[in-house]
């Protein structure tokens, strides 16, 4: 950490009131907190869940989800996520104007990454500053990410002005791909607000088992039956929902995260200050991954294969006028076409030559409505090539991949060809290969990668050396079995 504040940067907005202003005070408040704090109980932690409250009230509790972070471990960097409390906005603000300034010096904001994100995701993600300069939720977590990490990786503060969970997924997936062993983050949320004192530890611990279900649907349905129970000077259950909830969108559906809650209180537990007429509610989470989990691959019945094909060819067919099948109602569908996972449609002339090919990583949609839309979108919007006509449509034959979760490796060996698909990602620049790839070129594990980083990711034939690398598999399936 630097001693002194550099002339530009994001100045402390709430030392001396939620927290001290002196770098000796606060330094032996933090060691007393963590002191008091639940012990390190969990391996793998990828996030954490951390109140924002003065450290008077809820210092403890957010000391007890900092404790479960491995203070050994080599993160890229932090990404801190909160709502704000004090401007409303479409989308999120991401700060990349300098640094954070802090009492004890600087904690320094990772730029290059939050500027990708303005400028790959522009209808989710701004550089508009103005929401972080009063808003305390993230800057009253960085005294305790510094007290274990000491400032030895940079920060992502992003403040989410929306109230709406519809763009929390979209936000949700753009962040998936960092949940990973390279990047912690931390959700910035306080519990229940203003109930008295028992109403608060029921409502707190319904929210809590809500977050633990990995449920994002759970989640918006406790939130709305607590606010539904008619509870005496609740005005909200969980402040930073929006920033919760992003979180279990991204975990949602993947059985390898799991959420612990570590410790509980609320502001009428603090011996000096806290009365218990009208009390904040306060947790610790973290949320694991298990390493040795078997990340989830989906599997499909003959007639789930046939359905999905079908709706894919009767979503192209509805281009060009009226067709005489209906889509399959959503009622009837089974629950491997209701997954939220990701999936590409691709189209081949009789000779196998590729005709189009679309797809995305991941999906905050049921599988069944990702094959309509990516079918249409292979047809008509693969720039490629020409958009597919009427005419040939019954010379096309559709092949479907639907594909597993993420998982980044460290060396090529753990690459399996003809099994894995691989995604580069580079800074602004990323390329994918599904697994079929490899097979249908016989390409050696180098030239498949030469290929993907510079002819998807625009990086060069070497390019793949100096990117994270992403593997995953696909369930392959087609017209043509």
């Amino acid at each position: 950490m630097s001693d002194k504040h550099p002339s530009s940067g994001r100045a402390p907005a709430v030392a001396g009131q939620f927290y001290p202003a002196s770098p000796d005070v606060l330094q032996k408040e933090l060691s007393e907190l963590f002191a008091a704090a639940a012990p390190r109980q969990y391996e793998n932690v990828r996030a954490i869940i951390s109140p924002h409250a003065g450290y008077v009230f809820s210092g403890k509790i957010a000391a007890s989800a900092f404790n479960q972070i491995d203070e050994k471990a080599d993160y890229k960097r932090v990404i801190l996520i909160a709502s704000s409390h004090r401007a409303y906005f479409d989308g999120a603000s991401v700060y990349c104007d300098g640094d954070f300034l802090m009492p004890y010096g600087k904690e320094e904001v990772d730029t290059e990454f939050g500027k990708m994100l303005v400028e790959r995701y522009p209808l989710l993600f701004s550089d508009n500053q103005s929401p972080h300069l009063n808003e305390h939720s993230i800057e009253v977590q960085l005294p305790f990410l510094q007290h274990v990490l000491q400032g030895k990786c940079k920060i992502v503060p992003i403040v989410l002005g929306t109230s709406d969970h519809v763009v929390c997924r979209r936000i949700a997936m753009a962040l998936k791909p960092y949940l990973n062993a390279d990047n912690l983050f931390v959700v910035s949320s306080d519990f229940s607000h203003y109930p008295e004192y028992e109403n608060a530890k029921l409502v707190d611990l319904a929210t809590e088992k809500a977050i633990e279900s990995n449920d994002p649907k759970h989640l918006l349905s406790v939130l709305s039956d607590n606010a539904h129970k008619n509870i005496p000077n609740l005005d909200t259950s969980l402040c930073g929902w929006t920033s919760v909830l992003t979180l279990l969108y991204m975990t949602e559906n993947d059985d390898s995260f799991l959420y612990h809650g570590i410790k509980y209180s609320n502001s009428g537990d603090a011996k000096l200050f806290g009365g218990r007429n009208q009390v904040v509610g306060y947790w610790a989470i973290a949320l694991t991954e298990n390493n040795g989990a078997e990340k989830k691959e989906f599997t499909f019945s003959a007639e789930e294969k046939q359905q999905l094909l079908q709706e894919a060819r009767w979503s192209i067919e509805k281009l060009f006028g009226k067709v005489e099948q209906t889509p399959l109602d959503m009622n009837n569908c089974s629950s491997a076409l209701k997954a939220k996972c990701g999936a590409f449609v691709s189209l081949h002339k009789k000779d196998g030559a590729l005709r189009g090919c679309i797809g995305q990583m991941a999906s905050d949609k049921p599988l069944i409505h990702t094959i309509r839309d990516k079918a249409v979108a292979a047809a008509r919007y693969d720039s490629r090539f020409p958009a597919v006509t009427k005419d040939e449509l019954k010379e096309i034959d559709i092949e479907i991949s639907v594909l597993s979760p993420l998982q980044k490796i460290h060396d090529i060996s753990e690459i399996e060809l003809g099994v894995h698909g691989i995604y580069l990602v580079q800074g602004f620049y990323s390329g994918i290969f599904l697994p079929q790839v490899a097979t249908e070129t016989g390409w050696d594990k180098e030239t498949f990668l030469g290929h993907c980083a510079r002819d998807k990711a625009g990086i060069g034939w070497e390019g793949w050396k100096n990117a994270d690398i992403y593997i995953f598999t696909a369930t392959v399936f087609g017209e043509k079995e």
